[in-house]
């Protein structure tokens, strides 16, 4: 559960006319003594069940007095009350929580030699079916062993600090100054993202100087169209929204390689809903048509192919993780390996998928389905979460020379 800005359409002519306005003016109509007994009444019902409420409605204030323009002479008490009325309670993983990928964690101190500290980001679906994206830290040790952090009491969601927002700009939201990874949630905020935050896929990306960026493709739903965006950050604590420019950006499930390949940025993804493709750049911000790498061959793969997150570099070439869909519409993951120095050249591929739904696990929000956002190699092992049916997530270690050895 989570306190997040409730919206009510603002005339951009007259913004403070409509029924914000009324909101507005009949708080400010409200004596001291009365707005303070309202208030009181909200944090009784509130305060207890989030983190910082006070602090999440005054926010809210600002936000909307710089929409509006209201005055400095409004009193503290009337600040708090106007942002809780522009508040609402949101529940955002009710419907669904699926589709994780995980990344090493900026932080790597303190740690016994063969473990490393991992970020999982997650789709979580609310009411209405919104989708945003949350995060969970944890710690792989050496050996098939994960611990997964305790989920925090409360959580935020990230704030944007701008008022204005412009088609097409790249946006930036912050982690709260006190609250973790795992208690943050990022929702969507401009109204290309206004029906949800689909399917990030990070990856820790190395520039040429050095520099380490964590760089995530998601798909951004208005309710009628998509188009791929990118999430960056270099520290978890600020996030840059910025939509991908090029042809290739109205697709969805585009994944980054984690390096740069002979001088060029490249993706895979899925341009024609069926087949998986291969796109380079010699940018990093706009994406062009790519060419045909995969088709469907197995049985378990023949409705469609995808990706499943970011190129894993292993000595042998690039480790892609897949999802095929077949008959009844079942998804399982399967694996290709691509050559190292030329990824449009396939090496080799899975005959039979590496997790498919087991009768144990096919109940769910979407039935028969098993699907992850990328895998993360740890030591001479695989690492795979994966979500279960769109309803939970679950955790998968796989010996990666088995894997390979199993590929034709």
């Amino acid at each position: 559960m989570v306190v997040r800005p409730f919206h009510i359409p603002i005339d951009p002519a007259n913004p403070g006319n409509g029924r914000v306005g009324r909101i507005i003016d009949q708080v400010l109509a409200l004596n001291e003594e009365r707005a303070e007994d309202v208030l009181e009444l909200v944090l009784r019902d509130f305060e207890a069940r989030h983190w910082q409420t006070r602090h999440v409605f005054i926010e809210r204030y600002r936000q909307i007095a710089g929409v509006l323009g209201l005055n400095g002479g409004i009193s503290p008490i009337k600040h708090q009350l106007i942002g809780a009325y522009f508040c609402h309670e949101y529940s955002y993983a009710a419907a669904a929580l699926m589709n994780p990928s995980i990344v090493p964690h900026p932080d790597q101190t303190g740690l016994s030699r063969g473990s490393q500290r991992v970020i999982m980001s997650l789709r979580a679906v609310g009411e209405g079916h919104i989708s945003s994206i949350a995060f969970r830290e944890g710690i792989l040790s050496p050996g098939a062993q994960f611990d997964l952090a305790p989920e925090p009491p409360f959580a935020t969601a990230a704030s944007l600090r701008q008022t204005d927002i412009h088609p097409g700009e790249t946006i930036e939201v912050h982690r709260h100054e006190d609250s973790t990874i795992s208690g943050t949630l990022i929702f969507p905020i401009t109204p290309a993202q206004s029906n949800g935050l689909e399917d990030l896929r990070l990856v820790q990306f190395a520039h040429d100087d050095g520099r380490i960026e964590w760089i995530g493709t998601y798909t951004a739903y208005n309710g009628r169209e998509i188009r791929s965006e990118f999430l960056r950050t270099d520290d978890f604590r600020s996030f840059r929204m910025q939509p991908i420019r090029g042809p290739a950006a109205r697709n969805k499930g585009m994944a980054m390689f984690p390096r740069r390949i002979g001088g060029e940025y490249m993706m895979i993804g899925r341009q024609d809903g069926e087949n998986l493709f291969l796109i380079r750049s010699p940018e990093i911000d706009h994406w062009s048509e790519g060419e045909l790498l995969l088709t469907p061959r197995y049985p378990w793969e023949l409705v469609q192919i995808g990706n499943c997150g970011a190129p894993i570099e292993l000595d042998e070439g690039w480790l892609m993780l897949t999802h095929g869909v077949g008959a009844m519409r079942k998804y399982s993951i399967g694996a290709v390996l691509l050559d190292k120095q030329n990824p449009s050249k396939i090496l080799a591929r899975t005959v039979e998928p590496l997790l498919s739904p087991a009768d144990e696990d096919r109940e769910g929000y979407v039935p028969n389905v098993v699907y992850t956002c990328g895998g993360l190699r740890h030591g001479d092992l695989l690492f795979i979460p994966y979500g279960v049916a769109d309803s939970s997530v679950a955790f998968a270690f796989l010996p990666i020379a088995s894997l390979l050895a199993a590929m034709e």
